[in-house]
């Protein structure tokens, strides 16, 4: 069934979980730039480098639904799929994604449901990022909708493997020969010793900045 067919008969009711869904972005959004811009106000420095936010596509809601043996309709769309409405922040170094993270975490209005730590436990594929899944309270004219976000923090390393390695699994459409898996998780490899050689290269020049100013 195509997920045109699946949505058909709940238009309605699809539109409105969507508007929830991209007001939900657009809350969590502002919070990200509020908490970015006070960063740089108090340490002259943005831990953000840039952030990109999507909708889930129909079909690969259907898809996802299907892998997970649940029948398509929007009720199993809105309990089970957790990255409907996604945002990924990307950093410089690995330190601002767990300050980004513990700054989002001390949020009033949103919620921490669950957190996935694909950096210090990467997939076997090699995947590393650090995932928050979060509600935020949408308010609407006559009540207040509780929706999910699911929020990716990554640096620009990071970043450019997942979405390279995302372009070639899509051609395989999941299924890459072993050696092409095998270079991409040695790849992962050198992406993290990037990581973290980039990482102790800016610590080391605070530390010559900081001696110099000193002097």
């Amino acid at each position: 069934m195509q997920a045109e067919e699946v949505f058909q008969d709940n238009a309605e009711s699809w539109e409105t979980l969507i508007f929830l869904y991209n007001s939900a972005l657009k809350e969590v959004g502002t919070k990200l730039e509020i908490l970015n811009d006070e960063f740089v106000h108090i340490h002259r420095y943005n831990p953000i480098e840039y952030i990109k936010s999507r909708i889930k596509s129909p079909e690969s809601i259907c898809k996802k639904l299907k892998r997970n043996g649940r029948d398509t309709s929007l009720e199993n769309m809105v309990q089970y799929i957790n990255d409907i409405a996604g945002i990924r922040i990307v950093c410089s170094f690995t330190s601002d994604i767990y300050r980004m993270a513990e700054m989002i975490g001390k949020q009033n209005d949103l919620t921490v449901i669950s957190v996935k730590d694909y950096i210090k436990h990467p997939k076997e594929s090699g995947y590393k990022s650090y995932h928050m899944l979060v509600s935020v309270p949408i308010f609407l004219s006559d009540r207040v909708v509780d929706t999910k976000v699911e929020i990716q923090i990554r640096t620009i390393a990071m970043d450019f493997w997942a979405s390279l390695e995302h372009k070639i699994y899509y051609k395989f459409e999941g299924n890459a020969p072993e050696y092409i898996s095998r270079d991409l998780k040695e790849c992962s490899e050198i992406v993290s010793m990037m990581d973290a050689k980039m990482l102790q290269l800016n610590q080391a020049i605070l530390e010559a900045k900081a001696k110099q100013e000193m002097d």
